[in-house]
């Protein structure tokens, strides 16, 4: 038999559906960001990334690299085992209490990644809840959905940041069913943030636990950099908070933070935490010093804020269709999968700008846009350099222009 023929077509009904996905080969440059070299198929070229995650630019930060390159010359690389052997070394440790405190918990947990801290972490806590019911915003994570479904219990779903519903189902659930809301704290794709106070107002009248997703806020929201449940003074109403280390403190890593009684239970039934190797102490030495870092710093909070809304500014002035965002994330709606893939490449190709297209499943069919992440470090010449090229690009493939400001789907 010829098992090739399967994943052959596979790959076949990606490239029909236009999902298929490249990736361009990125070196990032530390002391440069967002400037990268493009290893393309035709040599190297200097580029600017316009979507990268690494928010703040902490990845680059003289206090993180410093950390993690002294660190690994003292103790070394790897963890050397699971957190049950070996693994659980003291750099980690400290990471975990510098979590706990930022969130105002008791206790944290650190994993592998953020998808896995969600994926594991959601679905540990409620198979530990008898007959627990999972209500689930329409738009959470791909890692949220997967710990739900792993979770094997009854989930319903309510309507995107849609609170009425929420209590709708609530009620219906009656009050002596356990019950555990989860939602995201700001939508990466939309850039919308979720009602917390209101969220936790319901929780607490109809005694659910609340666990949210703060993986696009940590450092960047809050007088600490705590998110958007810090700023929005709800985080001692949260039960659960989950979080990351790879997006606005640089480096690599999720975690979930709460009640010790929680987080040891999860702690000591979570496959995903006990069967894996622990975090490399450099890893948790560089985020323990951009998490410190940050507690203390506006700066990078405030100047991205500033370079964010200058950005929309821009854009918007440009006539290019800008979806409404509250927040740092700039979408810019295309809605047909081919050209907003073929915006990206002319972007790279012509204009040394990246900026990965965004296609179903990561968003519905027909609402295909670019991701825009401005910087601290993305100065008035790159979002000027910016705005000039999207409008080329707009204008040779026939992309509608002059719109307003289109709201979040």
């Amino acid at each position: 038999m010829d098992y090739s023929q399967f994943f052959n077509a596979a790959l076949n009904r990606l490239h029909d559906e236009r999902r298929y996905r490249v990736f361009a080969d990125l070196e990032r440059i530390a002391g440069r960001f967002p400037h990268a070299t493009w290893h393309s198929p035709k040599g190297s070229r200097n580029v600017v990334i316009w979507c990268s995650n690494d928010y703040l630019g902490m990845g680059q930060h003289p206090k993180v690299v410093g950390a993690m390159v002294e660190t690994a010359t003292r103790v070394g690389t790897g963890a050397g085992g699971t957190r049950n052997i070996a693994g659980t070394h003291h750099p980690l440790v400290a990471l975990e209490a510098e979590l706990a405190d930022l969130h105002g918990k008791q206790a944290s947990l650190l994993f592998t990644s953020g998808y896995v801290s969600n994926q594991t972490g959601i679905s540990t806590l409620a198979k530990l809840i008898p007959n627990c019911l999972i209500l689930s915003d329409a738009l959470n994570h791909n890692s949220m959905i997967e710990g739900v479904r792993q979770a094997g219990c009854e989930r319903q779903i309510f309507r995107h940041n849609d609170v009425a519903h929420l209590e709708e189902l609530l009620i219906a659930a009656g009050p002596d069913r356990p019950k555990l809301i989860i939602c995201e704290s700001l939508y990466s794709m939309d850039g919308d943030v979720a009602p917390l106070g209101k969220i936790c107002d319901l929780a607490e009248k109809y005694g659910a636990m609340t666990y949210v997703d703060e993986v696009h806020a940590v450092g960047m929201y809050g007088p600490r950099g705590g998110g958007i449940a810090e700023r929005d003074g709800v985080m001692h109403r949260i039960d659960i908070v989950e979080g990351t280390l790879a997006k606005a403190f640089g480096c690599l890593g999720g975690y979930i933070a709460g009640k010790a009684e929680v987080i040891d239970a999860v702690r000591s039934y979570a496959p995903g935490f006990i069967f894996t190797t622990a975090l490399p102490p450099a890893i948790c030495s560089a985020a323990t010093a951009a998490i410190r870092h940050l507690k203390t710093s506006s700066w990078e909070r405030e100047r991205h804020q500033d370079r964010a809304a200058r950005t929309k500014a821009i854009l918007t002035a440009a006539g290019l269709p800008v979806m409404s965002s509250d927040t740092h994330i700039v979408p810019l709606f295309v809605g047909d999968p081919e050209k907003c893939k073929r915006a990206s490449d002319l972007l790279l190709e012509d204009h040394g700008i990246y900026i990965q297209p965004i296609n179903y499943p990561t968003v519905a069919k027909g609402t295909e846009r670019l991701r825009i992440t401005p910087s601290p470090y993305h100065d008035d010449g790159l979002i000027d350099a910016l705005a000039e090229a999207l409008l080329q690009v707009w204008d040779r493939l026939g992309l509608p222009l002059h719109q307003k400001p289109l709201a979040a789907e």
